[in-house]
């Protein structure tokens, strides 16, 4: 066998599920009408959850060949989770779960597991590479329900074990996975059954922690008092640390023989907060746990991270998408929070969603067509063309900055969703950030509330200070707060575009948003007449908000473009820019007068390559280009 050096901390194996939670709070499940998407199952939220603090994780578990499969595999790619060993299953579908909030005592849920995907995991699935890269091989008691997932699971302990790994064990027990009840009883929690103590006790003696709650002790012990069960865990486990999970208690460890008394335990309390949805806390709770043991921590250090991560699970509606990272769980040990219901801290939140983001690009390249029909079509008319056209030109952008970027990262384009509503579904097929804009004031148009557009695309704000604006500040102000809201709720990413008068006045501009709580991720600005400028500009960005992610540049013309992109790099804040009518002005005059797309598409090709290139070459200087 292999001797290497692990690369990870942990490999996680089991189920892998998309969990569907129901919005309604309070609602049965038979009232719910809309569910947010998350990935669930108890190993996958581990390894989510522990990627999310800085550990490095892996799962071994299996998807089905089709859309939810595929958003699993992304999702934890996201997450910086090792994919290697989820493999995909040809024949079978992706698990599902419905889960919902009745109350803060009852959370009720559907498993939709007949033959999915990870139930079909086998000892072919198990790797002996990826389990010696790993420090702990992590085994899931509900995946030791079925005979090919036991098997595995088996296999990979006895790899673990045979080259000097240690093997996590969670107790996992849901009784309806061991066909102890039915369908509907997804939310039951403990049932005795000597069938399936007879077979958790097999794989006590390989652990070296286990984590369950009381219940799940009383089965793997086979006694409903929690000292004889603890007893008879410890009595087949000699070496293990047993971490007894007690809800809004805390938790208690013991690394020894175990007391009569419970409170003779290492004690790690547990968080004031409110609970508003028990469901994945116990998978927080193990990732904080892992964050500690595998850095070598006090075991009192242990549980406090424990706990805390398992607080922010039962405030939050989702499991694995609403963990805490550990800049998150930091500030949170650090400073507290004045809220007890945890999702409702503005400070977390914000903290939360910038550690959580989309990946983009280190810098971004766009070309804008977001304009509207009053700005474009008396362009067309003069040009003799027909402005019922528009759509067409946009999507021909669309294609340009496909073909520029060319499968890259850091190339995108600003599209609204009216005349450029099928240029946007055209965009979505090719690997583009998208930027769309808001259409301010025009509230009733189909299809135009962010909530209702895909999570991908930058939600676009005009924050217009000028005197000349044909819509005064005055009255978007209110509109551009409550889309800010409604971007902060969804975790959407939010641009705004800060036009005034002068230099000057653009941080003051910033500065008067942030107030009003308008925080967004990207700062769009017209160029600055000198480093000056932009440093005023960064840093009033930086000091309301330090988790922006960057200022983005409209280009005036693509003969200044040098010039202008040499400036304002010098400032490492700014992190793109965009041309609008800089590079497709020209194009479409022409477009206008001949209707020729090959010549159109050639020519916004050429325009917005020259920008890009002019962009890369002042990064270069700036020393942040390769």
């Amino acid at each position: 066998m292999t001797t290497q050096q692990p690369d990870l901390d942990v490999v996680t194996i089991g189920r892998v599920s998309v969990d569907l939670y129901g919005r309604e709070i309070g609602a049965r499940l038979e009232d719910v009408a809309s569910f947010a998407k998350a990935v669930g199952g108890c190993p996958a939220n581990i390894a989510i959850g522990a990627a999310r603090l800085g550990l490095r994780s892996a799962l071994i578990s299996r998807v089905g060949d089709e859309a939810m499969g595929r958003f699993i595999r992304e999702q934890l790619n996201r997450e910086g989770v090792d994919t290697s060993g989820l493999s995909t299953d040809p024949d079978r579908l992706t698990a599902l779960v419905l889960l919902g909030v009745r109350d803060d005592h009852r959370f009720p849920l559907i498993f939709y597991r007949s033959d999915c995907a990870d139930a079909a995991l086998d000892e072919h699935d198990i790797s002996e590479a990826l389990i010696g890269s790993a420090r702990a091989t992590l085994v899931t008691g509900t995946h030791f329900a079925l005979p090919s997932p036991h098997g595995a699971q088996m296999k990979a302990i006895h790899l673990a074990k045979a080259l000097g790994r240690r093997v996590v064990f969670d107790i996992d027990y849901r009784p309806n996975l061991w066909g102890l009840s039915g369908h509907g009883a997804g939310e039951e929690r403990y049932r005795s059954s000597a069938t399936v103590t007879a077979a958790l006790q097999v794989i006590l003696p390989f652990c070296d922690l286990i984590v369950g709650t009381e219940e799940e002790f009383h089965i793997a012990g086979g006694s409903e008092e929690t000292v004889a069960a603890l007893t008879a865990v410890r009595r087949l486990s000699p070496g293990a640390v047993l971490v007894l999970k007690r809800g809004p208690m805390g938790c208690v460890v013991f690394d020894a023989d175990i007391p009569k008394d419970l409170e003779q335990g290492i004690r790690g309390p547990g968080f004031p907060v409110e609970v508003y949805n028990v469901l994945g806390a116990g998978d927080a709770f193990m990732a904080g746990f892992l964050r500690g043991w595998f850095r070598d921590e006090p075991l009192e250090t242990c549980a406090r991270f424990a706990n805390a991560c398992g607080a922010f699970a039962v405030s939050r509606l989702l499991c694995s998408s609403e963990y805490p990272t550990w800049t998150e769980l930091s500030h949170f040990l650090s400073s507290g929070s004045p809220h007890r219901a945890l999702r409702k801290d503005v400070a977390l939140n914000r903290i939360h969603r910038a550690t959580t983001r989309l990946p983009r690009a280190a810098t971004l390249r766009f070309i804008s067509i977001d304009h509207g029909l009053h700005d474009l079509g008396p362009r067309m008319l003069e040009k003799g063309g027909d402005p019922a056209t528009l759509g067409r030109f946009k999507r021909l952008v669309v294609e340009a900055a496909a073909s520029v970027g060319a499968g890259q990262p850091g190339v995108g384009v600003f599209l609204d969703g009216l005349i450029g509503r099928d240029a946007l579904f055209h965009a979505a097929d090719h690997p583009l950030a998208i930027v769309r804009q808001f259409p301010h004031l025009q509230p009733d148009l189909f299809g135009q509330e962010p909530s209702e557009w895909p999570v991908q695309q930058i939600v676009k704000v005009i924050a217009n200070a000028r005197a000349d604006a044909r819509t005064p500040l005055s009255q978007t102000l209110q509109e551009i707060r409550q889309i800010a809201a409604i971007c902060r709720a969804d975790g959407r990413e939010l641009l705004v575009e800060a036009l005034t008068d002068s230099h000057e006045s653009v941080a003051a501009l910033i500065a008067r948003l942030a107030s009003d709580g308008v925080l967004p991720d990207w700062w769009l600005v017209e160029p600055q007449s000198s480093k000056a400028d932009y440093t005023v500009l960064a840093s009033t960005a930086m000091r309301v908000d330090p988790h922006v992610r960057g200022l983005i540049v409209i280009l005036r013309s693509l003969e200044n473009a040098q010039s202008d992109f040499e400036l304002a790099l010098a400032e490492p804040l700014v992190k793109g820019f965009v041309g609008g009518r800089s590079i497709f002005g020209p194009v479409l005059d022409s477009y206008a007068a001949t209707a020729d797309e090959a010549q159109a598409r050639d020519a916004l090709v050429s325009r917005f390559r020259t920008a890009t290139q002019a962009f890369d070459t002042a990064l270069l200087k700036s020393g942040r280009g390769s």
